[in-house]
């Protein structure tokens, strides 16, 4: 099969993207120091588990990230603007945020700034997308594709809503049993969806695009 635009594009681009992994090794690097800080981790006990499953779930969160806006750049072009240079410096930093606040006893607060993540993330998606639909260079794949309805703006919206109504309950209660736990492997569930979700959109879009 011959390569499509949105392919051609991609193979351009890539070994230029690949190269902006290195950005995330400073939030690797401050959760390996987090892993050296807590002791707690390495027993075995309950909080070892919940918090085992955050790191977890956390990473699952870089990971997205940087594959959302890996994909964006690698498939569509567009004119850029202020907004495209001050986003990735804010998610960097509610990224090391959220690193900095891991752990049982500020659980609440780590659902709070990863609801935050989801809201800018959807946003900068969005934007990114209304941009992209808007500039020639993409007619190949906007041609037959719809505008983005009222529903589709309601399923990004219900992950954040429910993420932080459940970092505002844990933050009130203090929780840190079975609830907190439960919540944190829905947060990995979420993410994981949401990174099967990009795969199958990254795969659709190279071959229909």
């Amino acid at each position: 099969m011959a390569d499509n635009q949105i392919r051609g594009r991609a193979k351009a681009n890539f070994p230029t993207v690949l190269l902006t992994l290195l950005s995330i090794v400073q939030a690797l690097e401050l959760m390996w120091t987090h892993l050296g800080e807590h002791p707690y981790l390495y027993e075995w006990s309950f909080l070892a588990v919940l918090g085992w499953l955050q790191i977890a779930a956390t990473l699952l969160g870089i990971l997205l990230i940087w594959l959302i806006y890996s994909g964006l750049v690698m498939r569509f072009s567009w004119v850029p603007s202020t907004s495209d240079a001050i986003f990735p410096f804010l998610v960097g930093i509610i990224e090391f945020a959220q690193i900095g606040v891991m752990g049982p006893s500020s659980i609440g607060i780590w659902f709070i700034i990863l609801s935050i993540l989801f809201a800018i993330m959807a946003w900068v998606t969005q934007v990114t997308m209304r941009r992209a639909r808007h500039d020639s260079d993409n007619d190949h794949f906007f041609a037959n594709l719809p505008r983005a309805s009222w529903a589709d703006h309601i399923s990004s919206v219900i992950p954040v809503v429910v993420l932080l109504m459940i970092g505002l309950g844990i933050w009130v209660t203090e929780n840190q049993g079975w609830f907190s736990l439960v919540a944190v492997a829905l947060a990995f569930g979420l993410l994981a969806n949401q990174l099967r979700m990009t795969h199958v959109f990254t795969q659709r879009s190279y071959q229909d695009g």
